[in-house]
């Protein structure tokens, strides 16, 4: 029995000192203290690295959001800067087709105002048939005021004679004040001559006296 016991201590006893397992003990123990002590170096370094191109990438995600930001931002200035310039051109090509033709109005308005004191001239007692050249003279150029009126009508010239009314500085032009009855102050009392507008727009004011309290 003694004999068996001191067989099996020499057998432990050769185990320890075994140089294969001297030489496996070192690395069983870096790794030990490896895994206890946490990432290596390299480990870490590489962390870092990762760390460092997420953050890069981040910083070059947020600033192409802001130029996009930017450039839509300038591209709906642009559309919008376009569409006023087409708005506005095509408002002055449709102005020019309205009011190119005022320069050639108010030349006619001169000779309307002519044919009008011409008719106004004719004393009416002597308009009958009695006197038949001037009757005829007088219808013609009746007449003749009649269609002229017709075209300014037809172009959107449209007349203003505008007694009676409110006194607008946009339509009329006062040259004196005068007392009268039974007209309420800044009214239209006298027109000396009549006014003209073209598609809304006056094209020459009417030439007025304007009441005033007596």
């Amino acid at each position: 029995m003694a004999s068996w016991c001191i067989r099996a201590v020499r057998q432990s006893y050769s185990l320890v000192a075994s140089p294969a397992l001297m030489r496996t003990s070192p690395r069983l123990l870096c790794t030990a203290t490896q895994q206890k002590n946490g990432p290596g170096p390299e480990e870490e370094a590489e962390k870092t690295e990762q760390g460092a191109a997420e953050k890069a990438l981040l910083e070059e995600k947020s600033q192409l959001e802001e130029q996009l930001k930017e450039m839509t931002d300038k591209y709906k200035r642009a559309l919008a800067d376009t569409e006023n310039l087409r708005t506005r051109s095509q408002r002055m090509v449709e102005d020019a087709k309205l009011y190119g033709i005022q320069s050639f109005c108010k030349d006619l308005l001169e000779v309307a105002d002519i044919l009008e004191k011409a008719t106004e001239s004719v004393p009416k007692e002597e308009v009958s048939s009695q006197n038949p050249h001037l009757k005829n003279l007088y219808d013609g150029l009746m007449m003749t005021g009649v269609q002229i009126q017709k075209l300014f009508t037809k172009h959107g010239l449209v007349r203003l004679n505008p007694v009676g009314q409110k006194f607008d500085p946009y339509e009329h032009e006062a040259l004196f004040q005068v007392p009268v009855e039974g007209k309420e102050p800044g009214t239209v009392a006298v027109v000396t001559k009549v006014g003209y507008k073209l598609h809304g727009r006056t094209l020459r004011p009417a030439l007025v006296g304007v009441a005033k309290a007596p």
